[in-house]
């Protein structure tokens, strides 16, 4: 049997990359769904990880690229919003005082 192999038959042997699409595509048919490919879903599954809040480096083992930079040039287009994100959950987490006494109402000292 070879090791690394995602889709296998019962006896171990490699299925035919084409044959999986095929596959793939009919059951979508079945299922109603719009064409889609089995690529798509790959990149949906580390989008979604991403707004998750998955760290980088879990989804770049997850799609077993090269280098995280490989997978930040990917999903540079996910970034912007997960950047907003963590901004806007840092600040909330920053102490606010109760109240605000302007500076032209303060003692003078």
């Amino acid at each position: 049997m070879q090791t690394g192999l995602v889709f296998t038959t019962p006896t171990g042997e490699a299925l035919h990359p084409a044959d999986v699409t095929d596959h793939f595509q009919h059951l979508a048919r079945q299922a109603g769904l719009p064409p889609v490919r089995l690529h798509d879903l790959r990149h949906g599954a580390a989008t979604l990880a991403l707004a998750a809040g998955v760290d980088m480096k879990v989804v770049q083992a997850m799609l077993r690229h090269s280098s995280i930079t490989v997978t930040a040039d990917t999903y540079t287009s996910v970034l912007p919003d997960l950047a907003r994100n963590a901004a806007e959950q840092t600040a909330a987490i920053v102490p606010r005082r109760a109240t605000i006494i302007p500076i032209n109402k303060r003692a003078a000292g």
